[in-house]
């Protein structure tokens, strides 16, 4: 091969550009919904966070109360560690705000560079998605990371790190 046939397989035209696999096609365009409901999420988790240290008495009246399913006690998981969470969750929802846009930001750029086939968007959607795990270490705790909800965040997050990385093979720029 010569060096002008070497430069014109890594220069795609317009004619002969590759095109999105239908499958990462797919992949971005839940990543792009999944980005707007945990920006929505991440919102809402700092405008109800002085509430919820407000009231903090309330909840654990009711966690504490019989009237209160012994599965659904279960799945509240440790009181100490809720109250934990709530006190931290308030006391540092500022920056646990930011790095959570700043995570949502990483994924949805990350994405579009996919859907562009470009390899380094692989690597902004993985730091995307593994921040928000070491931002909740770093300000609230890894009490954090336990009960039913940040396991079923951790499955959906190594679902989509799997899928994409099975899908690297199309990223050709």
């Amino acid at each position: 091969m010569t060096q002008d046939n070497a430069t014109d397989v890594l220069n795609y035209d317009e004619a002969n550009k590759p095109k999105l696999p239908s499958g990462l096609n797919v992949i971005t365009i839940l990543t792009f919904i999944g980005c707007s409901i945990l920006a929505l999420f991440s919102l809402f988790g700092f405008f109800s966070a002085k509430t919820s240290y407000e009231n903090i008495d309330k909840t654990m009246a009711s966690i504490n109360s019989d009237s209160m399913p012994g599965w659904a006690k279960s799945l509240m998981g440790d009181p100490e560690n809720m109250i934990a969470t709530i006190t931290k969750s308030y006391e540092n929802r500022i920056p646990i705000l930011l790095l959570s846009l700043v995570a949502v930001g990483l994924c949805f750029y990350g994405a579009l560079q996919m859907r562009k086939l470009k390899k380094q968007g692989y690597m902004f959607y993985i730091i995307g998605e593994l921040l928000p795990f070491l931002t909740q270490i770093l300000f609230i705790g890894a009490f954090s990371l336990s009960g039913v909800g940040a396991y079923v965040g951790i499955g959906i997050a190594l679902l989509f790190i799997l899928l994409y990385t099975m899908q690297r093979k199309h990223l050709v720029y």
